[in-house]
């Protein structure tokens, strides 16, 4: 792939309003998701195309363009041995995780959403971030790990909130399955024993544990 070179930002809406600023910044197609699957941490080109499968190479180099412009996404290359570039966010851009969670739980309240659409590992990761039940948290304690193919998740509930990170799929309980296939079991009215039972996913740990954690999750407004 050719070097990026990036472009000035151009302003959509001459405007002086911060949120009309915000969204010559982030307002684009594609922009604000490729944001949400660097949240985690950082990507190869091929990796980061890999949770939006919807884009185009070239697409995506254009988005990748303007969020470097506009300071929000950073390149570097990764120390030997691996010798390869990879995308992360700038500390501007790992400040839009709240806006992201700000999103999901304005969204669930807009009809229309269709959970059986594709969903990426971090974008799921995120929506447990924005729809946990921080009163019925409130004094549990549990570590989570999440094999999700491509990428493995560590996260944990603290203080009534679910925080999670890229990192080895341990913990306390541990699932694994696609995002898709780790939705419903999430957010569903069925059991976790269903789907444990059905082959759906692979879960370890103490079952009534891992019912009481999906239990802290649900699609309903906050």
């Amino acid at each position: 792939m050719s070097e990026i070179r990036p472009e000035t930002p151009r302003s959509v809406y001459n405007e002086g309003c911060l949120a009309a600023h915000a969204l010559d910044l982030l307002g684009e197609r594609w922009s604000f998701l490729v944001i949400r699957e660097l949240i985690f941490g950082p990507k190869r080109f091929g990796l980061l195309r890999a949770g939006l499968p919807g884009i185009s190479a070239s697409v995506l180099t254009q988005r990748l363009q303007g969020l470097e412009a506009g300071g929000i996404v950073r390149r570097r290359m990764l120390p030997d041995p691996a010798e390869v570039q990879v995308y992360e966010l700038t500390e501007a851009g790992q400040a839009a995780l709240p806006l992201l969670e700000a999103m999901c739980q304005w969204a669930v309240q807009v009809p229309g959403h269709d959970p059986t659409k594709f969903i990426s590992p971090s974008a799921l990761m995120i929506s447990m971030g924005a729809m946990i039940d921080g009163a019925k948290a409130a004094g549990m304690t549990v570590r989570a790990g999440f094999d999700l193919g491509r990428e493995t998740f560590i996260g944990g509930i603290e203080a009534g909130r679910w925080q999670a990170r890229r990192g080895a799929a341990e913990g306390d309980i541990a699932f694994t399955g696609s995002a898709n296939a780790l939705a419903p079991v999430i957010y569903g009215p069925a059991p976790l024993r269903h789907w444990i039972d059905s082959g759906a996913i692979a879960f370890t740990g103490d079952p009534a544990l891992g019912q009481r954690f999906v239990d802290l999750f649900s699609l309903r407004p906050r």
